[in-house]
């Protein structure tokens, strides 16, 4: 009987999906484990064989713990909201939905291309997922629940008192009683004090402007990145290199009009919950430093008027080294900040356009990153020293950044090695002075930017004094003059909150005279409309200034025509879309309760499963896509809808599968290409092919590679012996470099089963590590090993016969090691003892029920299909995913002989097996009757015999 591995897959995946058997219950008595993976984006590429490592992994876990009692929670679903769903709409003419649903559910598109479909290919890798569950963040009964907690995020406030977001009306309340003199509230700067008689005397126009500025969400003037040829902003992480990633197109920095979240009211909880949670160190360290929390001090410069006309202005100024200000020799502003223009002199004007204009086309990241290009120029303006009152030259400089601190920083050449750098740089040019040195230390080479071993010199009041005392000292008379106080800052901005998309939630918001409101819950949600174009409008609006039915009836509470809008009951609806971290920032409570059409999830199924026990996914989102996630949970726990602070107890990031590229030569300025071994002969360039045309010696079928694109067709090859040889590289396993292998090839070929042993067997689990195909046939070698314990050619060989002690020892040597892998998610050495096993369990002729039924337990969550077949083989009904996992006995690990070396005079001679139990008189009394020992003493007796029981035989002279 042979291991037919395609009927037995497709069998046992039928079953489970007929019998809902990973189907989990919102109420059950067994203990809750909830295993999460980073859901995909659904792209027409479909899966290659890196996506599924995580996958693999969580069912490895989510499998086990079923077997171990547990209710398990493994829902999978699709972030469907995307750019490049958006941007294939703009080239092809195809709704996004309509591209969307196909890359999920496959089928042939109107441009005639075969999509596998994502669902088609997670299933045939048989995936132990609650499918039941699925979620899609583009399907409306989904993101009216998204619209609904950005309605909750406006209607918040943050308490800084109670440490913790609270309803908009509490705020309103303490208005009406006390004004906003009292108030200790996250929200913006230079609020104008007022008090309750003035809040009750505002019209109800000014007081929702006034309420913008304390809300959790809110519109502001923002500066962004702004793509043009994408037509919309950009979060730092969609730009690499001062380009879009996707597409590689310019980006500029731009204010606009743009919805922001205010994550920075809970930078600190952010912060301290990391220490909370089962991260790797390495996740953890790349959060604190996007948090960036700095202690030190705020201080104000007044700037000098340059004119009569000039309007007064301050620059404030957040430095970690308030101890230092009477080392600072002038003070530079970022490009983008609202004062350059304000006080840029006549003469300095033209300079500093340009170099505004230039920094525009250079992201924040690039800026941040390049600390070797020193550039700034002079606007020709002073600042006011607070204690010395000397005159400071006002500079801009793009390593100075408008979205951090604020946007402006107090240079002291003598203590930070930038400022340093530049003030050398521009030596002796117009508005730059001498460096002043303020430590008793020699700068003549460098800056001295150590926080200790030093004595202020040159400083006032402050010299003799340290880091400690000098930064105490200089707070304390800064509060005194009203120049500053001490402040603890984050580097961690407002996140934007707008895209112009079209491919993306809309926001539940339309304007009555320029003032957002929200759409009551009830009339939820409020559904993308129909566009004919996806780009941006001819005057500049977002996509969604193309839709025709996209206006407000406040009395029908209904989405019209944009022909009624009258501003008196029919208003404009936003135009913007919300960001794709929306949908991503509260999926895993969805899962908790995927059908409920009145809530997100209700009460008790969000008590019940709390949190995520386990989440894998890429290392890629460290920041971006789990600080979001993060905040939403907080604020969700804030209000009353999150049962837990943090949404993630443990969180694995899996390594990357990286391909194996094939390349050929092409000889330069020709249509010639050269075999691998022969390149250093010519000049040549490097050309990657199709890995599929390659076979395992790295030969290529070149009437294949001249038929696979015109380039080839023509192509004069110079081959080895009448062979061409490729070149291999090690990369990114991409369509772009065209070594992506199809997990449905393997499937195909191998089986799932392979294809997950072989994924997991490949390295540990967080390691990039190299795909090779010709590797594989050793773990289809082994199923089919294991099949042979079950099976002759005639059917089962299974016996009822009381195993062996070294059976018992093989089997439990393995449930010890499987059980601690899988425990400790070091799930490639498990694959390596299920080999050991195996080929123990063959040369032991093993075919014992007793052992061979835990066996398939052991081997369930990593090769599932296999271990439906050999248990259903053995007897049983059912399936076996819920069967107890074994459990490792001691008893059976216990030796009880022990192979000795006995030696003559230090020299091995042979070994003797011998009960462990002997007394060394017992072991002499056997060792020198052995017919071995009395040929080796050849008549003489031993001067002396030396045992150690359970180590060494040696018998001397």
């Amino acid at each position: 009987m042979k291991y037919h591995h395609e009927k037995i897959e497709a069998k046992w995946q039928q079953y489970w999906a007929e019998n809902q058997t990973f189907a989990a219950s919102n109420n059950s008595e067994k203990p809750k484990y909830y295993v999460l993976d980073m859901f995909p984006y659904p792209s027409g590429a479909g899966l290659h064989v890196g996506h599924p490592l995580g996958y693999i992994a969580s069912d490895i876990v989510a499998r086990y713990k079923r077997h171990q009692g547990f209710n398990v929670l493994h829902p999978q679903g699709y972030d469907s909201f995307g750019l490049p769903a958006e941007q294939y709409a703009i080239q092809t003419g195809q709704h996004p939905a309509d591209t969307t649903r196909m890359n999920i559910e496959g089928g042939v598109d109107k441009s005639g291309n075969t999509i596998q479909g994502y669902r088609n290919q997670l299933d045939r890798i048989g995936f132990s997922f609650d499918w039941s569950r699925e979620v899609r963040t583009s399907n409306p009964d989904y993101y009216k629940h998204t619209q609904w907690i950005f309605i909750q995020l406006f209607e918040s406030w943050y308490n800084k008192t109670t440490d913790r977001a609270e309803s908009i009306c509490t705020l309103m309340q303490e208005f009406d009683k006390n004004g906003n003199t009292n108030v200790n509230a996250v929200c913006d700067d230079n609020i104008a004090p007022f008090s309750a008689e003035d809040w009750k005397s505002f019209s109800s126009e000014k007081q929702q402007k006034i309420l913008l500025h304390y809300r959790l969400t809110y519109l502001a003037e923002t500066e962004v990145n702004w793509c043009a040829a994408l037509g919309t902003v950009l979060a730092n992480d969609e730009i690499v290199n001062g380009v879009s990633e996707r597409g590689g197109h310019p980006v500029v920095r731009k204010k606009m009009t743009q919805w922001s979240m205010r994550i920075s009211a809970y930078a600190e909880r952010l912060l301290q919950g990391l220490n909370e949670i089962d991260w790797s160190e390495s996740i953890k360290e790349s959060q604190r430093n996007w948090i960036g929390k700095s202690v030190g001090a705020m201080v104000s410069f007044k700037v000098l008027p340059a004119s009569s006309t000039q309007l007064p202005a301050t620059i404030d100024v957040f430095t970690t080294r308030p101890d230092t200000i009477f080392g600072v020799t002038f003070m530079t502003l970022a490009p983008e900040h609202e004062l350059v223009s304000q006080i840029t002199t006549p003469e300095q004007k033209a300079a500093v356009e340009a170099y505004v204009e230039a920094t525009a086309k250079r992201s924040e990241r690039e800026r941040m990153a390049d600390v070797k290009t020193i550039s700034g120029v002079f606007t020709g303006a002073y600042a006011e020293h607070p204690f010395t009152k000397e005159p400071i030259p006002v500079w801009i400089g793009d390593y100075v950044l408008a979205g951090y601190g604020t946007g402006a920083v107090m240079a002291v050449p003598c203590g930070d090695e930038r400022d340093y750098a530049f003030a050398n740089f521009f030596k002796g040019t117009n508005g730059m002075p001498a460096i002043k040195n303020i430590f008793n230390q020699d700068i003549s080479e460098a800056a001295y930017g150590e926080k200790g071993g030093f004595e202020l010199v040159n400083s006032d009041f402050l010299n003799g004094l340290d880091y400690k005392s000098g930064t105490k000292k200089i707070i304390e008379e800064l509060e005194k003059i009203g120049a500053g106080n001490a402040k603890v800052n984050y580097r961690l901005r407002d996140a934007v909150f707008s895209r112009q998309r079209y491919w993306g939630e809309p926001f539940p918001v339309y304007y009555v005279n320029g003032l957002p409101q929200m759409i009551d819950k009830k009339h939820l949600p409020i559904v993308l409309p129909e566009v004919e174009k996806y780009l941006p409008t001819e005057d500049g609006q977002p996509p969604l200034g193309n839709a025709t039915v996209w206006a407000w009836d406040s009395v029908l509470c209904s989405v019209v025509s944009n022909q009624l809008i009258d501003n008196v009951k029919v208003f404009p609806l936003e135009l913007n879309t919300m960001p794709g971290w929306a949908g991503s920032s509260w999926y895993w409570m969805r899962y908790m309760d995927a059908h409920n059409t009145e809530e997100f999830a209700n009460e008790e199924a969000l008590k019940y499963w709390e949190s995520v026990d386990l989440y894998i996914g890429g290392s890629e989102h460290a920041t971006g896509h789990l600080l979001y996630s993060r905040f939403w949970n907080k604020f969700l726990k804030d209000r009353g809808y999150a049962p837990t602070e943090e949404p993630f107890k443990k969180l694995i990031n899996q390594g990357m599968i990286l391909g194996m590229s094939a390349i050929v030569y092409r000889v330069s300025g020709t249509n010639k290409y050269v075999s691998k071994n022969l390149k250093s002969e010519y000049e040549t360039e490097e050309i990657r092919i199709d890995v599929n045309l390659v076979n395992a010696s790295d030969e290529i079928d070149l009437d294949k590679l001249r038929n696979w694109i015109p380039e080839f067709k023509d192509a004069e090859f110079i081959t080895e012996n009448g062979k061409y040889f490729v070149g291999r590289e090690v990369e990114k396993m991409s369509k772009r470099w065209y070594n992506v292998v199809n997990p449905d090839d393997i499937c195909e070929e191998y089986g799932a089963d392979t294809l997950r042993l072989y994924e997991m067997f490949l390295g540990p689990l967080e390691q990039s590590k190299p795909w090779n195909t010709a590797g594989i046939t050793g773990v289809a070698g082994f199923l089919k090993k294991l099949w042979r314990l079950y099976f002759d050619d005639n059917g089962s060989v299974i016996v009822n016969n009381e195993p062996t002690a070294e059976m018992y020892k093989s089997l439990h040597k393995t449930i010890k090691k499987v059980t601690e892998d899988i425990e400790n998610f070091s799930f490639n050495t498990s694959v390596s003892q299920f080999m050991i096993c195996v080929n123990e369990l063959q040369q032991l002729k093993c075919n014992h029920r007793a052992i061979l039924e835990p066996l398939a337990l052991l081997v369930s969550p990593y090769a599932p299909h296999i271990a439906e077949e050999l248990w259903s083989a053995l007897g049983h009904e059912g399936s076996i995913a819920t069967v107890a996992f074994p459990k490792f006995e001691e008893k059976y690990l216990v030796e009880s002989e022990k192979e000795y070396p006995v030696s003559f005079n230090g020299k091995m001679r042979f070994t003797i097996k011998l009960p462990l139990d002997l007394t060394k008189e017992q072991i002499q009394e056997i060792v020198l009757a052995d017919e071995r020992t009395i040929a080796q003493l050849a008549g003489n007796t031993p001067k002396n015999i030396i045992i150690v029981p359970g180590k060494i035989i040696n018998l001397v002279g």
